[in-house]
C-alpha cells in the first residue's frame, strides 16, 4: 500500500500555483539570503585593509580567499538554519507575510525540499572549510584555529544538538564570528600577526551585526517563545533587547572615536560618524509600537549601515595609506 503523500515530501517539486518559478540560480542565491553575505565580506575586506594601512602588501588571492570562504560560511549557516527553524516549525508559513522576511523562504515557496536546502548548506560549508584549509597551509595555525571556530558557529547555530540561537547565544555567535573573528582573520592572511587595530575595529563591526540581529529577534519575539526558540530578545524582553541594540550601536562608534584618539587607527576613521543617520534610524524604528514592516526596514537599516561604516573605514585607511597619515 503506497504510503500518503505529505506536504513537506511535496516541498520543491513545484511553486505555488499562479507563481513563476526562478532559475535555479537565482533560487539558490534567495536559498543562500545573499543580502546577508555583504556583512562577512565587509569584515574581511576591513581586516585586509588595515593590514594594508599597517605595512602589508596586499595580496589580492588571499583576499579573496578570505572573502569568498567568509561568504560561504555565513551562506551555510543561513541554510542550515532555514532547514531547522523549517523542520522545528519555528518559520511562518506565509511566506507572503511581513513576519517572514529575513528567512531564504524557497521551502516555503516550493522551490527546494528541506533536505535540499540542508544538504545545500553543507555543501557550501564543505567549500568554506577547503578554502580556509588552503589558507591556513598557506598562514599558519591561527587562521586555522579561527576557520575551526568559524564552521563550529555557522553550523551549530541551530543545528542539533548545540542550537545556540535556541539558547541565548546567537547574538554572542553573530558577534564573534563577523566581527572580530572575520577581521582579525582578514587581517593576519595579510600580514601575520594580530594587532589591537584588528580587535577593537573587528569588535565595532561585531557589534553592528549584532544589531541587525537584535532587530530580527524583536521582531519575532512572540513567535520564537511559541517555539522554544529562546534568543537573547526573548529572554530579555524587548525593551531590554531595544537598549542592547542602542547600546551595540553606540559602542561601535566610541570604540572607533577610542581608537583614533589611542592613535590606533588613522584620524580619517572618525568619518564614519557621517554613517550616524542610518543607526538613528535604525533605532527609530524598532522603538515604540513597531510593526513586523518596521522591524523589516530596521533589518535592511542593520545591513546598510553595517556595509557603510566598514566602507569608511576602508576608504580612511586607503587615504591614510596613500597620503602617509
Amino acid at each position: 500500500m503506497a504510503r500518503p503523500i505529505k506536504v513537506m515530501d511535496q516541498a520543491g517539486a513545484v511553486s505555488r500555483q499562479g507563481r513563476c518559478r526562478p532559475g535555479p540560480i537565482r533560487v539558490w542565491i534567495q536559498a543562500s539570503r545573499a543580502f546577508t553575505l555583504g556583512m562577512p565580506f565587509m569584515s574581511v575586506t576591513v581586516g585586509s585593509f588595515l593590514a594594508l594601512y599597517a605595512g602589508a602588501s596586499l595580496s589580492a588571492i588571499r583576499y579573496l580567499a578570505a572573502v569568498v570562504a567568509a561568504m560561504l560560511l555565513q551562506a551555510a549557516a543561513n541554510m542550515i538554519n532555514d532547514y531547522y527553524d523549517f523542520v522545528k516549525g519555528t518559520d511562518v508559513d506565509n511566506w507572503e507575510s511581513p513576519d517572514a522576511f529575513g528567512p531564504g523562504l524557497v521551502i516555503q515557496q516550493g522551490f527546494l525540499t528541506a533536505e535540499q536546502i540542508r544538504v545545500g548548506g553543507l555543501v557550501a560549508l564543505a567549500l568554506g572549510s577547503a578554502l580556509g584549509l588552503a589558507l591556513a597551509y598557506a598562514c599558519g595555525w591561527p587562521v586555522l584555529l579561527l576557520g575551526l571556530i568559524g564552521v563550529f558557529g555557522s553550523y551549530f547555530y541551530t543545528a542539533a544538538p548545540l542550537s545556540l540561537a535556541y539558547h541565548g547565544l546567537g547574538d554572542f555567535m553573530v558577534f564573534a564570528l563577523m566581527g572580530p573573528g572575520y577581521v582579525l582573520g582578514g587581517y593576519y592572511v595579510q600580514i601575520f600577526h594580530f594587532s589591537w587595530a584588528a580587535g577593537l575595529v573587528g569588535t565595532s563591526m561585531g557589534l553592528l551585526c549584532s544589531s541587525l540581529l537584535q532587530a530580527n529577534n524583536l521582531r519575532d519575539v512572540d513567535n520564537d517563545r511559541k517555539h522554544g526558540k529562546w534568543t537573547m530578545a526573548a529572554i530579555i524582553g524587548r525593551r531590554a533587547a531595544i537598549i542592547e541594540l542602542i547600546t551595540c550601536d553606540m559602542l561601535a562608534y566610541v570604540l572607533v572615536l577610542a581608537s583614533v584618539i589611542l592613535r590606533i587607527i588613522p584620524w580619517l576613521s572618525v568619518a564614519v560618524l557621517i554613517t550616524l543617520p542610518r543607526a538613528t534610524d535604525q533605532v527609530r524604528l524598532v522603538s515604540g509600537e513597531a510593526d513586523a514592516e518596521a522591524y523589516n526596514r530596521a533589518m535592511t537599516r542593520s545591513g546598510q549601515l553595517q556595509f557603510e561604516f566598514g566602507l569608511v573605514l576602508v576608504v580612511a585607511l586607503v587615504l591614510s595609506h596613500l597620503i602617509g597619515w
